[in-house]
């Protein structure tokens, strides 16, 4: 049975949609491997790296990655960054590795760099801040402030036409303040976790500009995806479908999860963005989006014509 988003957000279960799930998905992060690397290990400097006859200084060699830190990374920045060390002692090395070790994604342009904690947004910031303008569209987090509305009642039309959408969900994420992400907790920080969430005494990182703080810049702001399994036989394999899209603000992918291509009539619809938006603005977007979906299904159904409909505007004016 398809579910909705006004079902999933309303009601006495609000909290544990949006904040539970976060919690868990922290925590889950936090538990991962017992294994804790020592310090002078994790501040190695990473290889392969580029001959200094090509650029004179120890550097990544990124020449065929594409990851959002691949393309803001210099080795100017790179030279200002490197000493640095976050109060944890978390490093820029350690922030890049993940994107060093993978060049890109075959079907989407991946972050490429991590937190360490909360503060690495701020001592790292001459390369997370292009990373975020370029993953969230031209979000300045120097200059904009990211919006939040919990307020489930104000989310409108979300009951889907079931002979659509075979299901729906909205997942998001939290980060305990005063303790390290996850590349960087230690196995009593993973611990002292589990007695913060049993005791529910805990604060959330969250400052104006990057709205609730994770491990990956991708999901700064909400944390929020929500998303839905559609099935648009017709849609789906016409031309303007992915403009329709990415006029839409969403994005589509395989039912099977991120690491999937779509296959068949039935793919995955959700919410492109996470920065600079509320969280109703966001579930509401998807709401309005999949129902323009529906509606174009049907019109190409009976044979009638569909229109691209105008882009939609990312940020608040």
């Amino acid at each position: 049975m398809a579910s909705s988003f006004t079902r999933m957000l309303s009601g006495r279960h609000t909290a544990v949609i949006l904040a539970s799930i976060g919690a868990g998905t922290l925590a889950s992060g936090y538990l991962l491997g017992d294994h804790v690397v020592a310090a002078a290990e994790r501040t190695r400097l990473y290889p392969p790296r580029y001959p200094p006859t090509i650029t004179g200084a120890d550097f990544p060699d990124l020449r065929k990655h594409n990851n959002c830190m691949a393309a803001a990374l210099t080795p100017t920045i790179y030279g200002h960054l490197r000493d640095k060390k976050t109060p944890n002692d978390f490093t820029l090395d350690q922030c890049i590795q993940t994107g060093v070790d993978n060049p890109g994604h075959p079907f989407i342009k991946t972050v490429g760099m991590v937190a360490g904690d909360e503060e690495s947004y701020e001592v790292f910031a001459e390369l997370f801040d292009p990373v975020i303008k370029d993953r969230h569209n031209g979000y300045d987090p120097r200059t904009m402030k990211h919006p939040t509305d919990l307020d489930a009642s104000k989310i409108t039309s979300g009951m889907f036409d079931e002979r659509y959408v075979l299901s729906s969900r909205v997942r998001t994420g939290r980060s305990i303040r005063g303790l390290s992400l996850p590349p960087a907790c230690s196995r009593s920080e993973r611990r002292e976790v589990e007695d913060l969430i049993q005791e529910r005494g805990w604060e959330f990182m969250w400052n104006d500009r990057l709205g609730y703080v994770l491990t990956c810049p991708s999901n700064l702001g909400t944390g929020l995806r929500a998303g839905v399994h559609i099935r648009l036989p017709i849609l789906s394999r016409d031309p303007r479908f992915k403009k329709i899209l990415d006029n839409l603000r969403l994005q589509k992918r395989g039912t099977g999860g991120v690491d999937t291509a779509s296959t068949g009539d039935t793919v995955d619809v959700s919410n492109l963005d996470r920065l600079g938006k509320s969280e109703v603005e966001l579930v509401q977007l998807v709401v309005d989006g999949v129902n323009y979906l529906i509606d174009c299904e049907k019109r190409l159904e009976k044979g009638q014509d569909i229109k691209i409909p105008s882009p939609i505007s990312q940020f608040r004016k």
